[in-house]
C-alpha cells in the first residue's frame, strides 16, 4: 500500500478531504521521525510502540575486499507491535 492508496483509504472512511489526510500523515511521519532522531521512543496504545535501538559496534567482513572492517556502534529505528496486532495479522492471513 502506497502512501496514495493509505490516503485514499482515510479519506474514503472519515470523509476528509484528501490534501487533509495527505498533510496529517505527512505531518505524523515527520513528528515521529523528528522524535526518534532525538533518541525518543513514540508509544500508540493498541498498535505498537516505534524503538530507538542502540547497535553495538562490532567486526564484520568486507567480501568484495576480503577485509575486516569495524561497524561503530550506531542507532536504528524499530517498530514493535502489540500481541493483538500481531495475533490479528496472523489469524487474517492465513
Amino acid at each position: 500500500m502506497t502512501k496514495a492508496d493509505l490516503t485514499n483509504k482515510i479519506s474514503g472512511q472519515t470523509g476528509l478531504e484528501k490534501a487533509e489526510v495527505k498533510t496529517i500523515i505527512e505531518t505524523f511521519t515527520e513528528v515521529i521521525k523528528d522524535s526518534m532522531s532525538k533518541n525518543n521512543d513514540i508509544f500508540l496504545r493498541g498498535f505498537g510502540t516505534f524503538l530507538v535501538m542502540k547497535k553495538a559496534e562490532k567486526a564484520a567482513r568486507d567480501i568484495r575486499r576480503k577485509k575486516s572492517v569495524i561497524i561503530p556502534e550506531h542507532y536504528k529505528p524499530k517498530f514493535k507491535p502489540v500481541k493483538s496486532f500481531v495475533e490479528e495479522v496472523k489469524a487474517k492471513i492465513k
